[in-house]
């Protein structure tokens, strides 16, 4: 007996064979054994992430129980989003020890010890912590101590809709950090799915809570998951497994997985068992980096048109992406016509107060139905003398005839101060006010989607290298939400969708004043100037045919001279 008491605390896998076993259950999985073999010999902080219905909070509860089997004075602490999750498993827990005749010897019995849902002892010596607690993530973390953290889907869609409530449960998940007991065996461990790329879970990945994700299929596409998938699914591939195939037949089977994807949906389906957000994401976050287009842009001259092309090739690999994985900046496929002035330029500005939020202000151009952004700058100093000069001397660089702002902060206060600046200056610059009663989000995906669907917005590179360097000084984690590229990528229609969006805001404000100029097409204007170029030519044949008649032959005549040279390159360049 001794010794199979040794080889259970030796090995979790064995010890979680013999507790199916005592509770009818099928042997495990291949998938179960491998998310065992990964909480008894992973990392100190670690992520799991596998397919619904795998049995994580099962497999984890059993982890709970051996840590106990083999030290009675470690404390374990449970975390979920809803304390009632957290308190079955507690509940579960209690059970266990009850009903499973080898695990009777961890039950107390003092009557002293604590044993109720929130918190229970095991037998062990006298102890200020229960060995196991259960609480909800909003619950006062702080005062308490433990060996062994689970965290047990703390996000849920209820908690992380909005970035403002993602930061917050990022923050108070954190929090544990300070609670985990100083020892080289104590733990961190999180269970979850992901609900979108912004997922809390990612950026835990980023700060060193290593995930093990098991999908339902192999993937077609292992670069989705970013290296992070089990090991031994790796192998699999290595050795010939198809995509599509289960990775665990014993647990869901081929037909199995098709019916529950018909019933849930492709979207559903990818999120909950294939652990890929990118199609859920590219429906929920419409503002694509990938239909801008990149490149230089002069301050007072374009092409008639500018073509747009998703090919690879013209992918920009050099410039910083904050958006969706896979979502990249394009450069333009070619330029069309002649070079010539901006119809118009103008300057959109968004006024703030002093504080976290932005004065921002965004320089656009107009030419044939395409905006151009030159540049957007932004103030943390409200609408001081400094920053609305600084916004005027902006003006002046780009040949700005017109200013559009924002009154619903300041009541046209901003505009005044403005005017006065600009008599001071001698920079005489037509103010528009305009007053926004969308609500934002809205307001910014109406005035942006359709223009960047139809690749209608051009963005100097600049800008975007400006704006991700920008505040250097603030945390990775606080930098991304100021920069305009970070605002545009996490743009949803919900509600408080992100924190900051002042850079957004003011690039929205101004492409929407352009939006009357959208209607004309850049090629339809190419085609007008030939017109209008054929026209003038027979207009000056009638009023002088001998001149016009010269000018003809004369163009002829090159035209012949360079068709005979390019014929006489191809037979010069003609091989034996």
């Amino acid at each position: 007996m001794t010794d199979v008491i040794a080889e259970l605390k030796g090995d979790f896998k064995l010890f979680l064979q013999a507790l199916w076993d005592q509770l009818d259950l099928p042997e495990p999985t291949r998938a179960q054994y491998a998310i065992a073999d990964y909480l008894q010999h992973g990392p100190k902080r670690l992520q799991i992430q596998a397919f619904r219905g795998v049995g994580k909070s099962w497999i984890t509860a059993g982890f709970v129980l051996w840590t106990l089997f083999k030290d009675n004075e470690k404390k374990i602490m449970i975390i979920s989003a809803s304390k009632d999750r957290a308190d079955n498993m507690s509940i579960f827990l209690q059970k266990l020890i009850v009903e499973t005749k080898w695990l009777n010897h961890l039950h107390p019995t003092n009557e002293d010890a604590r044993w109720s849902r929130i918190s229970f002892d095991v037998a062990c010596p006298p102890h200020q912590a229960p060995s196991v607690k259960s609480l909800g993530i909003t619950s006062q973390l702080t005062g308490s101590r433990a060996d062994f953290i689970l965290l047990d889907d703390v996000e849920i869609p209820g908690n992380s809709m909005t970035e403002l409530m993602r930061e917050k449960l990022l923050q108070l998940c954190t929090e544990t950090e300070s609670i985990l007991t100083p020892s080289d065996d104590s733990r961190i461990c999180f269970l979850g799915t992901y609900q979108n790329s912004f997922s809390i879970y990612t950026r835990l990945a980023e700060r060193n809570y290593k995930p093990f994700v098991w999908p339902a299929r192999y993937p077609r596409k292992t670069e989705s998951y970013g290296g992070l998938l089990a090991p031994q699914l790796y192998e699999d591939i290595e050795k010939g497994a198809q995509p599509g195939e289960c990775t665990d037949p014993d647990r869901f089977d081929d037909e199995d997985l098709l019916q529950r994807e018909a019933s849930m949906g492709k979207s559903n389906f990818m999120l909950q068992f294939m652990l890929d957000t990118s199609l859920s994401d590219a429906s929920k976050f419409p503002l694509k980096f990938a239909d801008l287009i990149v490149t230089s842009v002069n301050p007072t001259t374009a092409p008639e048109a500018i073509i747009w092309c998703s090919d690879p090739s013209n992918v920009i690999k050099d410039l910083p992406t904050v958006g969706l994985p896979g979502d990249y900046f394009y450069s333009p496929m070619q330029t069309k016509g002649e070079w010539s002035e901006y119809n118009q330029t103008i300057a959109s500005l968004d006024p703030s107060g002093r504080g976290s939020d932005e004065t921002a202000v965004s320089y656009l151009s107009e030419k044939n139905g395409i905006i151009y952004l030159h540049e957007i700058r932004a103030y943390r100093d409200g609408y001081s003398d400094s920053t609305l000069l600084d916004i005027l001397r902006g003006c002046q660089k780009f040949g700005v005839t017109k200013m559009v702002i924002e009154t619903n902060f300041g009541d046209g206060i901003v505009s005044e101060l403005v005017k006065k600046h600009c008599i001071q200056t001698k920079n005489y610059i037509d103010i528009e006010e305009v007053r926004a009663n969308v609500r934002k989000e809205d307001r910014i995906i109406d005035a942006l989607e359709p223009v960047m669907n139809q690749h209608r917005l051009v963005v100097d590179r600049k800008v975007i290298e400006w704006d991700f360097a920008s505040n250097p000084k603030l945390p990775p984690e606080e930098r991304i939400g100021y920069m305009l590229f970070g605002q545009m990528s996490k743009m949803t229609r919900a509600k408080f969708a992100i924190r900051h969006d002042d850079r957004l805001d003011c690039l929205a404000q101004g492409v929407k004043y352009f939006t009357d100029c959208l209607a004309v097409s850049a090629l339809e204007q190419i085609k007008l100037r030939k017109q209008l170029e054929w026209d003038d030519m027979i207009q000056g044949f009638l009023d002088d045919p001998q001149a016009s008649a010269n000018h003809l032959v004369m163009g002829m005549n090159y035209k012949q001279r360079q068709e005979s040279r390019g014929q006489e390159i191809d037979n010069n360049n003609t091989w034996a």
